[in-house]
This record gives structure tokens, sequence and C-alpha cells, in this order.
């Protein structure tokens, strides 16, 4: 679908087609285009949630055709406040008409659409719209589905997730669910989502499992750090780190499995010594070369354990290598040059360091706050510190630096909904300051992702995804449809936002 098409059906005509509905469209004031996630409700209590086309289809018996008024939750958009300090808006829904809400974007990042789950578009497809994302000829009948993971290997992008949800039962898929899309050209628009082709059972149509372990039955499995490799006979491998656990503690056994081309399964290659807790790929890895040697840097969401670009090397635990400026033998204490600042240095004996370690010894005052690599600075508040959770750090050809998008520990709003731009020199730092993109107030946005391929306009235009629930939140409020699911953000990295970072 072309970018003008797709971008006139997501501002829509004026009236909806269907006409015993009335639409509610919410859209930001500043561009026109409608607002997924948005939450309507009225003063009795109904609540109604945006579409990804930020629709809603209404036809509520003795509410139609009379003044309502909708408190307005928009998590980064805002309605105007009445004088009483009410944020919300009056409208007259009329079936065949349209009523307008316009919210005023209070955040970098402008959210876009939700990626996966069933009925994404379920009310502008009520309203009688054409959908704006093409029917896939494999939807996978999902329900919501649990971190991403993404690689582009032999032509295609390729896609895979964790614990993913079902219609048809409470209990879904353990064992990694997986899509391939065709990979985007600089002109494809994914404003509207992904046309992800699932992996499925051929009986029941539900996404089937691409890590399957049938020998092992126990256990959940999740797979991390997607990564392509030559392997020894010159063609293209894809290569997984996984994991089967019993829960988010304990874990059974972890490894390096490969993808099996005619099969469509990850089968485990080596099993690695269940002591090796640093010793693993992490995160969303990152092809680096420095000195004529090729490396994978591993890490989320800071890149701090690398490993040469090699099947052989991958495999093999020894080659691994942490990213640290703890003293030799003691992890506990800095090693510290005469001037009085820590030695980093890529070693095989010290676990690596992280955001959190950082975080705790600039404020016990063993680590000088500009020396933090990790742990940046609220460009908006410059005395606290951001405790990074989760994420990815990728080149940047627009800034000609590397950008780093991630969850924070703690702080703001939400325990883990907060997401932060940071950008540095290297991959492995020193990330300065950082800058508050986007808020999910008492929801959690977890293990957020930028994708590199979704790059735009030479890198001016990035697009980062998380998964969107209640859990680890407190908050036993589930967002109906967007729950445990993927939510895809664009931001503009030309907008004035960004000189709070800048050096």
């Amino acid at each position: 679908m072309t970018s003008s098409v797709l971008a006139a059906l997501l501002l829509a005509p004026a009236a909806p087609p269907n006409a015993p509905w009335a639409e509610i469209r919410v859209t930001d004031a500043a561009t026109g285009r409608g607002v997924p996630l948005v939450e309507l409700m009225t003063t009795t209590g109904d609540r109604l949630v945006t579409d990804s086309a930020g629709r809603v289809a209404f036809q509520e018996p003795g509410l139609m055709g009379r003044e309502v008024f909708f408190t307005v939750r928009g998590r980064g958009y805002e309605a105007a406040k009445d004088g009483f300090g009410f944020a919300g808006a009056k409208v007259t829904p009329k079936a065949g008409e349209v009523s307008s809400i316009k919210l005023t974007r209070k955040q970098p990042a402008e959210r876009l659409c939700r990626l996966t789950g069933e009925g994404r578009f379920r009310d502008t497809l009520l309203l009688g719209y054409p959908p704006p994302l093409a029917d896939s000829p494999n939807p996978g009948r999902i329900a919501g589905q649990d971190s991403v993971q993404s690689a582009v290997y032999r032509g295609k992008a390729y896609w895979f997730w964790g614990d993913t949800n079902r219609v048809e039962y409470p209990l879904g898929l353990y064992r990694v669910a997986g899509a391939t899309t065709p990979v985007p050209t600089p002109d494809t628009d994914v404003s509207a989502g992904l046309p992800y082709d699932y992996f499925t059972d051929p009986k029941t149509r539900f996404a089937r499992a691409v890590m399957p372990l049938p020998e092992r039955p126990e256990g959940v499995v999740w797979v991390f750090s997607l990564c392509v490799v030559k392997g020894a006979d010159g063609n293209e491998k894809m290569l997984t780190h996984y994991t089967r656990r019993k829960g988010l503690a304990d874990e059974l056994e972890h490894g390096i499995a490969a993808f099996d081309d005619e099969k469509q399964v990850f089968v485990p290659l080596k099993q690695l010594p269940p002591a090796e807790k640093w010793r693993r790929p992490n995160g969303h890895p990152i092809l680096f070369e420095k000195d004529g040697e090729r490396w994978f840097l591993f890490g989320s969401p800071t890149p701090n354990v690398r490993v040469p670009a090699t099947e052989e090397a991958l495999l093999d635990p020894a080659r691994y290598e942490a990213f640290t400026c703890a003293k030799d033998g003691d992890p506990k204490q800095l090693d510290l040059d005469a001037a009085g600042a820590p030695r980093w240095r890529w070693q095989k004996a010290l676990p690596p360091l992280d955001s959190k370690t950082e975080q705790q010894w600039v404020k016990a005052g063993t680590l000088k706050a500009e020396h933090a690599r990790f742990c940046p600075a609220d460009a908006a508040k410059p005395g606290d510190r951001v405790v990074l959770h989760s994420g990815s750090v990728r080149w940047n050809e627009y800034r000609k630096r590397w950008v780093m998008l991630a969850g924070q520990i703690g702080g703001g709003p939400s325990l883990l909904g907060e997401v932060w731009y940071a950008e540095a020199e290297q991959p492995t730092g020193p990330f300065k300051k950082a800058v508050k993109v986007a808020t999910h107030e008492r929801q959690t946005f977890y293990n957020v992702v930028h994708h590199a391929i979704l790059d735009r306009d030479g890198g001016r235009t990035i697009h980062f995804e998380g998964t969107f629930t209640n859990e680890f939140s407190g908050n036993p409020d589930q967002v109906p449809r967007y729950n445990y699911n993927q939510v895809l953000y664009r931001l503009d990295l030309g907008g004035e936002w960004l000189a709070a970072v800048r050096e």
C-alpha cells in the first residue's frame, strides 16, 4: 500500500460509510492523524479504547444524539481541561456522523499502532472503512504477544516472540511464535503495522512453536539475541540464544540454537553450562568492527558483552568478554587511573558492569557521576540518574551517533513504562544524558527495541516497539486488546526535543 493511500485511510473522510454507527475520532492536534490506545470514559463508567487508527465505533442506546462527556486518558497525549480541571471532551454521537476529539502530544514519540493481536482495526472495520493494512495469508489468530526478536535472513525479515496468547483458551503458546515479512524498503509505510505471515498449525491456524524441543516438554522457551552469521559452508545461518525455564527465576537449560530452513524451526546446537550467567548472548546484538576484527556486541540495553562474530565463537563461552571498570579480582571495587578516572576494558574474568550497579556506585560516591557510562543523567533534572532496564543500541546515520532507546527501572508514573533516548559516539557509551520520549501511566512497556530496518529519511525518523501490559505495574486493570501486545512508536530525531542531549 502506498504512503498516500495509507495516509488517506488513516486521516479518513468526513463521515463513516456504515451509518448505524457513530464515529468518535481521536486525533493528534498537530498532525490530524488518529491516535491509538486512547481511553474514553463516560460519567457512568463505560470505557472505550481507540483502535490503531484512532477510531471508536459508538452505538449506545440512550446516549445517541445527546451530549456526552468523556474523560480522556491518552498516555503521552492530553485533552484540554475545563474550568473544574477535568481533562476530556463533550461530543454528541450521531449515527453516520463523526465527532472529533483533538489531543495535544506531550511527548516526543508518536504512537502509531498496535502491531500484534486480533482486532487492531476493530472500530475502523465496524464503521465500514477499508482496512489500512492488507490481510496476511497467515494472521496466526493471535490474541497477545510478548517481546520481539528480529533479523533479516535470506531475503526476508524474521520476527519471533515469547509467550503468545490465543482467543480460544487462557493457555497459549509458550515455545516461541514466529513470522516473516518482506524486508521493508525506505518507501514502505509501516505506520499501520507489518503484514506478519505467521508460522501456523495447519489444523488450528493458530501460531505453532518454532522452538518446540519435543523431547523436553517441561517449561517455557524464550529466545534472545537473534543474529545471522556465515556457516562453515559459506551460507548465512540464523542463530539465537534460547532459555528453557520454569518461570522468571528458575532456568532449566540454555544454549545456542540454529534455524532449520527445511523444518522452519530452531534446533539446539549446543547447551551452555548452567553456571554461565553472562557468557551468553543477550538483548539485541550489534555487529561492530574494530581494528579489522568483527564482533557481536550483546547486552540489554547497553552492549557490555562481546564475542567474535563467528559461529564457532558464539558456541564457545571461553571466547566471550565483558566490559567493566571493576578492579581485577574484586568486582565491588573500581579500577582507577592516577587522575581518578575509571579504567574501562574488555576482559574475561569479571562480569560486565550494568546501569543498576553504576547507579548504586554513583549514589554511594564510589563512582563520580561524570564518569558513568550506562546510567545517564535525566536531561530535565541533571541531578537524577536514569536506571535503564531493557532496550537496544543502534547506529544512526542522521545523528552520526549510536542511539539508545531503553526502558527505566522505577521513576515516573510507571514502574517499567517510561522510555528514554540517549546517544554516544561509541556503542559502549558513555551515554551522558537521556530524554524521556514516551510514558505509559500505571502500565508497563518493557523490552523496548529500535528496528534499524524501519529507519526513514536517512535515519531522521526511527521506529521502536515494546510490550504494553499491566504486568509488573501493580495495576490490576488491563486495557482491552492492547494488554500484552506490541505497540509501535515513531520518533523524529530532528525535533527540538533532542537539543537536551546534544553535546
